[in-house]
């Protein structure tokens, strides 16, 4: 993928989750794997849903700025998926209200299992299928938290995404859309879930 074609699928992404309300304020950010190995990010501090080109830019593997901005203060979340799965194009973090909701909820993880749903996930091909979503406490520190997220899938294998506690969650995708697909359906999962627990998000 070319700059200027992330550019304008993260400008897009930004629009569409602002309008559900994932990315409420200046929360969230997002990022797409360029074709020279560079990652295109959201400035740290933007508005997701009114973004332009300027707020997006470009860093390395090793997090370092390419242009002068400053990059989210959670871009080593990114860079780390993106380092352990080649195959993976896009890396997306709201604030969603279900995520939350979640984290509050339940302690270490979240399992979902028997969803028609579950089907949006890649490589997910019935509904008689069971993913489980670890939850870690939120952290400053992100070097420690980024360990602490590759620590558990050394010991427990791939994830579809994970959540960070009254924070909101990572998922990602081999491209922008599947990555948005991810959102849109770990996001109603979530809701059920809760709902299921007897809280009523709007």
């Amino acid at each position: 993928m070319d700059l200027e074609t992330a550019v304008r699928k993260l400008i897009d992404v930004g629009a569409f989750m602002h309008d559900r309300g994932w990315v409420p304020a200046t929360s969230g950010n997002f990022s797409a794997r360029l074709d020279d190995g560079t990652i295109a990010i959201t400035v740290s501090g933007r508005h997701k849903g009114q973004l332009t080109p300027e707020d997006i830019m470009r860093v390395d593997m090793r997090c370092h700025s390419l242009d002068g901005r400053r990059p989210s203060a959670e871009t080593l979340l990114h860079t780390t998926l993106y380092q352990r799965y080649p195959e993976i194009y896009s890396v997306l973090h709201p604030h969603s209200v279900g995520s939350v909701l979640v984290s509050r909820l339940f302690s270490d993880k979240l399992h979902i299992r028997g969803y028609e749903l579950l089907k949006a996930l890649n490589g997910i091909t019935t509904h008689e299928s069971a993913v489980d979503i670890p939850i870690f406490e939120n952290s400053q520190d992100i070097t420690s938290l980024s360990k602490e997220v590759i620590d558990y899938m050394d010991a427990h294998g791939d994830i579809y995404g994970y959540i960070i506690a009254h924070h909101g969650f990572y998922t990602w995708g081999n491209s922008v859309e599947e990555a948005l697909r991810h959102v849109e359906a770990l996001e109603f999962l979530f809701n059920l879930e809760a709902r299921l627990q007897g809280a009523h998000p709007a």
